[in-house]
């Protein structure tokens, strides 16, 4: 006696059916990959490890006599691009400091040495007294961006004479159509913006 399936049954193999069609189209189809990037991609494994400590207040100028004293025994081990103190832009009493490493394993090779030194050590210790809060980023150089010493004792993160100097640019900027175009079309992209006034320490490499 044949048996009909009921209209659950038939349903379930039918779908069952499908599914194994499609799966089976799906494996003899050649596989398409998409990427996320949306333009250039990072080649280059070189990044720039950015470091922001918050100091005690009354221990400001203690930390920048140290930093300087001592400086050239941390960069026997890797390169600093530039060292600075914050003059504004949120807390006060902030030093901002660009380390260069060739790759992660680079970093991880210089942080052991480091380490290992003592007479670092002997320095770096009393000094985190000195800190409150200490930052760290990773940050990777934009294809249309490169680092480079001018020809002038200066260097751009972005540079100006002096606040005045900044403040004029700015509002003359905001007078030019082309700017406030640019501008308008990229706000759509930020998520959160901060920005310092960095005053460059007499042993930065950039000023």
């Amino acid at each position: 006696m044949a048996v009909l399936p009921s209209t659950r049954s038939r349903a379930m193999l039918a779908l069952r059916s499908g599914l194994t069609r499609a799966l089976a189209a799906r494996t003899l189809a050649p596989q398409v990959y998409s990427s996320f990037a949306t333009g250039p991609r990072q080649y280059d494994g070189t990044f720039y490890e950015f470091r922001t400590y918050c100091l005690k207040p009354s221990k400001m100028n203690e930390f920048l006599e140290n930093a300087k004293k001592y400086m050239h025994l941390r960069t026997a081990y890797s390169e600093l691009v530039g060292f600075w103190s914050v003059e504004f832009g949120g807390q006060m009493n902030k030093v901002f400091h660009i380390w260069k490493y060739d790759n992660f394993a680079h970093q991880t090779e210089v942080r052991k040495a480091v380490a290992k030194d003592k007479e670092w050590q002997q320095i770096i210790v009393p000094n985190l007294a000195l800190i409150d809060e200490q930052e760290n980023e990773i940050t990777y150089l934009v294809p249309w961006c490169k680092l480079e010493k001018p020809a002038r004792e200066v260097h751009v993160l972005w540079w100006n004479e002096s606040a005045d100097s900044r403040a004029a640019g700015r509002h003359q900027s905001h007078e030019d159509p082309r700017v406030v175009a640019a501008v308008r079309e990229s706000v759509n992209y930020l998520v959160s913006q901060q920005n310092m006034f960095l005053i460059p320490t007499p042993f930065s490499p950039l000023k």
